[in-house]
């Protein structure tokens, strides 16, 4: 078995396993009561499937990022619902509950609409340097690898709440486990690329982090628990997803590589803004 072939299902074992792990710890209660308010959600599409990509279109313009490149920064652009949201979310004394529905809904939802936001932009962005976008293929594969497990990690807790209780802390471990696998074995066999990355493609990395965080500031609600919820709910992309996408369809180009390292930025960078707005929250809490 080729390395690719190795990350790729090593990947796809790990988004599985997270997408079951965050169905458990999701009720429906949730999710209708994040679903019937219709300007969230409307303004949750809006900001993750058109404002985010459209920012990282125009940073890859003005940056000349090369095709391959643009094509992995452009796969987490159009990815949303990591399951870090709710934990930063917690973090930052934000809304989790709204971060745990708004998180399902565009996990489910990215099963769809990422993968033909990609067949619509890659070919126009990357020219004829990216691969064909397999678009039917990539839904198959993220219905199967994200929505599915997703459901079925929502319908146990539904139907056996006990039982999901019990699953959830040996889950959130093996997750942990998978996530730090998928982490050594890329940056082992990446890391020499990795070193490579200049400073104007950091500082592109940093200027779309930046933007999807105000992006989902303006976006959320006027409370700023909710903002605070939209902000890191549309900073954080699904890097799983996107390392999926990026290992299956472009297998052997830097597209993975760049995935990883916005994943990366977004991550630590995401982190830093809760752990801030949290340390905000509790000093004001102390004061009154």
């Amino acid at each position: 078995m080729s390395v690719e072939r190795l990350i790729n299902l090593l990947v796809t074992v790990t988004l599985v396993e997270m997408m079951v792990t965050v169905g458990l710890r999701v009720t429906f209660a949730e999710l209708v009561a994040t679903v019937s308010d219709r300007g969230l959600v409307a303004r949750t599409m809006l900001a993750n499937y058109l404002l985010v990509p459209a920012v990282a279109v125009l940073l890859l313009l003005v940056f000349h990022a090369h095709p391959l490149v643009a094509a992995g920064f452009l796969i987490l652009a159009v990815c949303p619902g990591a399951p870090f949201g709710p934990p930063f979310a917690g973090i930052a004394h934000g809304h989790v509950p709204q971060a745990v529905g708004l998180m399902v809904i565009l996990a489910g939802s990215s099963a769809l609409l990422s993968p033909l936001l990609l067949y619509v932009l890659l070919p126009w962005l990357a020219g004829g340097a990216a691969p064909a976008v397999d678009a039917a293929g990539m839904v198959g594969t993220l219905l199967i690898t994200q929505l599915l497990p997703l459901l079925a990690g929502v319908l146990v807790n539904h139907w056996r709440p006990h039982l999901a209780a019990r699953l959830v802390g040996p889950c959130e471990l093996v997750s942990k486990i998978l996530n730090a696998c998928v982490l050594v074995v890329i940056l082992t066999v990446q890391f020499p690329v990795l070193m490579e990355i200049k400073l104007t493609a950091l500082a592109g990395m940093l200027a779309l982090l930046i933007a999807s965080l105000v992006i989902g500031w303006l976006a959320g609600a006027p409370d700023p628990a909710s903002r605070k919820t939209m902000a890191l709910t549309t900073s954080l992309r699904n890097a799983g997803v996107g390392l999926v996408i990026a290992t299956g369809s472009f297998a052997g180009t830097p597209a993975a590589l760049a995935v990883l390292a916005y994943g990366i930025v977004a991550v630590l960078g995401s982190l830093l803004v809760a752990l801030w707005w949290g340390r905000q929250a509790s000093a004001q809490a102390a004061r009154t």
